[in-house]
């Protein structure tokens, strides 16, 4: 890779093979990501209904138009609030030979920028907590540890 210009984008059909090695190297997600071609059609019924849904959005980072990055956002409209709307950011990953060069900032700084655009009252995100090195990321991009987040799997 040549250039250092990250260039962040929606996500793209054909950045679907890209995306899924992606979170199939993530070792501490536990999502059962995998590259095995039988679970393709999974990952592209996904895709599609991300697409199409109001109020998702699914970005890459790119270099080289190789993906180094990925995160999603949702916008959730609450009662609560006065009927605030609300921006949460999802499966933030940044390419693992690539971590430290400033990708996951720049990635943060956009579904920032985001949320301002939409004008969200309030962003979201959680994170593992065996992630201690993204813990220190969100912290120092401004997050604060303000809720506990809890998990039920339901299959």
């Amino acid at each position: 890779m040549t250039s250092d210009e990250i260039v962040i984008r929606r996500a793209r059909e054909e950045d679907l093979p890209q995306l899924i090695a992606l979170f199939a190297d993530d070792a501490v997600g536990g999502h059962g990501d995998t590259t095995d071609p039988d679970a393709y059609h999974d990952y592209l019924r996904a895709f599609h209904a991300l697409d199409r849904a109001s109020n998702e959005q699914l970005f890459v980072a790119t270099l080289d138009d190789a993906v180094v990055g990925t995160f999603q956002v949702t916008f959730l409209r609450t009662l609560a609030g006065r009927g605030a709307l609300n921006m949460r950011i999802e499966a933030v990953q940044t390419r693992s030979d690539l971590r430290g060069r400033g990708i996951g900032a720049q990635m943060i700084a956009y579904a920032l920028e985001e949320g301002r655009r939409h004008d969200c009252k309030a962003v979201y995100l959680t994170s593992n907590l065996a992630r201690t090195d993204a813990h220190r990321f969100y912290e120092r991009s401004g997050f604060h540890r303000s809720h506990a987040g809890f998990k039920m799997a339901l299959k």
